[in-house]
């Protein structure tokens, strides 16, 4: 049965939104009807200006550099055309289908509000698109982010004109074909709507979206790896009393350390060792964990206000206005998303390092409180779970290497008059390769930490972590170690539970 279209309005898109219509096959899209009734007035006034024969950048003018050049009336139309072939530069792997089916629901959004000024048959052939199941071919490289996405954005309009590619069945097919396949046809851009379609920060957005997404699912899994390896390494609950946390107020921190409390409940490891611990502290990477994992939690927070804010704002240029008005501006400017691509980046290195700390103490015979060497049975003969930790070492280090700040590095543009721009795409895939490490760092301290409470039976964890126990070790594979196998299968079994949310241990808990 097809699932309900989500109604675009132009003001009320969520994350949940984008990251259900991006990731759910078959999901459509369908038009508030006022919001189109608005947006045609909006149109209306953009053609009045048009008859007056006002100058208007990028509806009777070049673009960039170009500005002061006036277009004649009859190349109107080509000029809106010749701008989509001119700016679909993008180089390198195709971007993955869902972040292109999220940049599409972004721009017909940002499209639909009536600051766009553009038919609402624009807005409806993007959405045929969409809903016809048709995703544009788009190059992941190509963008700084300056006037928006705008090689990117060029990629997806021309799929709407019926020319360049679309993904197919593993290949690249040409987007004529397809659209005639479907019983569409190629869409012709009138004045101003070439520029409105391809000045946004819609790619760069519709990444942010679903990685803030993402690491929301991440950061609660890596707070149950924490526990779990609080637990195996016999550590102390004290440092998560909720008095030193009230002294401390920042938000991620105190949920951080509530989460971990409620995890480590019922405890019978921690009985067992109550009486007879002459520690006086657990190192930072366990009693810490809260004030680490809690700051990025805020990042993470963060990035998600940035992400939210940008889903429903004017982003094209230029902007019309109800007066009238037709105005010239830099809301395309990726900086607010860049810096948060950039935030959430850094964030997830800190992730992820302190998780290959807890990995290091698990598995080193010097810092595990009594377990085994590299949790093996047989130290000597067999080498365990040594590899786990260099591997995520290795992770770790190629995520401290991606952290430089995208967001910083201009390098100015078209002839100079873009003369300071963001990097957003930039800064947004290595957010990706980063977060992809962070997971693959956490599975390895889940399978480490999976298996030190296999050691430390009969005595169980507390009921939260011996729930994320029993899901790692239902998980097909995800067995016990006792002779050495390669543990390459296990952790990317682990990681891909953790980006399908099943060990997260609080679904829905904000960051």
């Amino acid at each position: 049965m097809a699932s309900t279209p989500l109604v675009l309005t132009g003001r009320t898109l969520s994350i949940a939104d984008v990251v259900a219509v991006a990731r759910t096959p078959g999901a459509t899209l369908a038009l508030d009807p006022a919001a189109v009734a608005a947006l045609g007035a909006s149109r209306a006034l953009v053609e009045a200006a048009m008859t007056r024969g006002d100058t208007i950048y990028g509806i009777n003018t070049g673009f960039g550099k170009l500005a002061n050049v006036r277009i004649p009336a009859d190349k109107l139309d080509q000029l809106q055309v010749n701008l989509i072939r001119s700016h679909a530069a993008g180089v390198g792997q195709p971007l993955p289908p869902d972040v292109v089916r999220a940049a599409m629901l972004l721009r017909a959004n940002v499209l639909l509000r009536p600051t766009s000024g553009v038919r609402p048959d624009l807005v409806r052939a993007l959405v045929a698109l969409f809903n016809a199941g048709i995703v544009p071919l788009v190059p992941e490289q190509g963008s700084v982010g300056a006037s928006g996405d705008l090689a990117p954005l060029s990629h997806i309009a021309m799929a709407l004109i019926g020319e360049g590619a679309v993904l197919g069945q593993g290949v690249a097919a040409p987007a004529g074909e397809v659209l005639r396949a479907a019983g569409l046809a190629p869409f012709r851009f009138a004045p101003k709507e070439g520029i409105s379609f391809i000045n946004g920060t819609q790619a760069q957005t519709a990444l942010l979206a679903l990685l803030v997404n993402d690491a929301e699912v991440l950061w609660r899994s890596a707070v149950g790896a924490a526990a779990m390896s609080l637990e195996a390494l016999r550590g102390t609950p004290t440092p998560l009393d909720p008095r030193i946390h009230a002294a401390r107020p920042h938000p991620g921190q105190v949920r951080a350390a509530g989460l971990m409390r409620g995890l480590l409940e019922e405890s019978e490891i921690r009985e067992s060792h109550r009486e007879n611990d002459d520690r006086v502290q657990d190192a930072y990477s366990l009693r810490c964990t809260p004030q680490v994992l809690g700051a990025v939690a805020d990042a993470i927070r963060f990035a998600r206000e940035v992400a939210l804010a940008e889903l429903n704002a004017s982003t094209d240029n230029p902007l019309v206005f109800d007066n009238g008005d037709v105005l010239s501006g830099g809301n395309f400017h990726g900086q607010p998303v860049a810096q948060a691509l950039d935030f959430l980046a850094i964030s997830l290195v800190t992730l992820q390092a302190i998780a290959e700390r807890r990995v290091e103490r698990l598995v080193n015979p010097d810092l595990s409180q009594g377990l085994p060497a590299f949790l093996t049975a047989d130290p000597g003969l067999s080498s365990g779970f040594m590899m786990v930790q260099i591997t995520a070492a290795s992770l770790v280090a190629e995520s401290r290497a991606l952290a430089m700040p995208a967001s910083i590095g201009s390098i100015p543009t078209d002839a100079n008059q873009e003369d300071f721009v963001p990097m957003g795409m930039a800064a947004a895939q290595k957010a990706r390769r980063i977060l992809d490490n962070a997971r693959r760092v956490v599975a390895a301290e889940f399978l480490c930490g999976a298996q030190a409470l296999d050691l430390l039976r009969p005595l169980r964890p507390g009921r939260g972590v011996e729930g994320l126990f029993r899901r790692i070790r239902a998980a097909d594979g995800v067995l016990p170690l006792a002779e050495d196998r390669p543990p390459a299968p296990d952790l990317e079994r682990l990681a891909a539970l953790i980006g399908a949310g099943a060990l997260d241990p609080a679904p829905g808990l904000a960051c």
